[in-house]
């Protein structure tokens, strides 16, 4: 058992159990894990037909994102106690590292779990679903992603809103507050962005298709 290190410093965590490994040990398997399932669903998307170098690379994405909402917020979701674990796990000690990047995670803050769970619980599973979509050619993919995109910018919306309405105190050092709070979370801001911008254009392109069509 230990002093917490997370800020405010008046933080109540009883039976907060240090942290056992160190940032490089926790950031380089998620780094690691995370470039090999990139390449692994670049590769097994070459062999989905004509698909386009976006479509394949929407899949690498929508894999990457979806197996980090289920595997590594999930886990954070379902284990309210991960701080007090006497023999944590790794999903344990990420969790307690990102929170030197916004303590709201160890103090268990409702919005933050909230805001986490449905991440959890619908765009996880969507996410992979707009994996198969993609590979599949199905017909709602891009209403799909596009709905996906938008759960995850209100996500991150609320996300950032809230921080800032409680104070915006959350964070160990300027480090933790660019790399963890900011940096980690950027992916989902900008790309989701990008997506919807294509997903409508889609979208409104096959719109203008039909009606074109049945006019004739």
């Amino acid at each position: 058992m230990g002093a917490h290190p997370y800020t405010p410093a008046g933080l109540d965590l009883p039976g907060y159990v240090p942290l056992r490994l160190s940032q490089l040990e926790i950031v380089g398997p998620y780094l690691g894990a995370s470039l090999f399932v990139l390449a692994a669903v670049w590769l097994l998307s070459g062999r989905c037909g004509r698909l386009t170098k976006a479509d394949r690379l929407l899949m690498c994405w929508w894999a990457f994102t979806g197996l980090t909402h289920l595997l590594i917020e999930g886990p954070f979701v379902f284990t309210p106690d991960f701080f007090t674990k006497s023999n944590p796990n790794f999903f344990d000690e990420v969790w307690k590292e990102y929170s030197k990047g916004d303590s709201r995670y160890v103090a268990r803050d409702t919005a933050t779990v909230t805001v986490e769970a449905i991440t959890v619980l619908l765009e996880g599973p969507a996410s992979l679903l707009a994996v198969y979509a993609i590979a599949s050619r199905k017909s709602y993919s891009h209403i799909l992603q596009f709905t996906v995109c938008l759960g995850q910018l209100y996500g991150c919306i609320v996300y950032f809103t809230t921080a800032y309405l409680d104070g915006f105190n959350f964070w160990a050092s300027p480090f933790y507050f660019w790399a963890y709070f900011i940096g980690a979370n950027s992916s989902w801001v900008v790309i989701p962005l990008l997506i919807a911008r294509r997903s409508w254009k889609k979208i409104c392109v096959a719109i203008q298709h039909a009606e074109k069509v049945k006019t004739k």
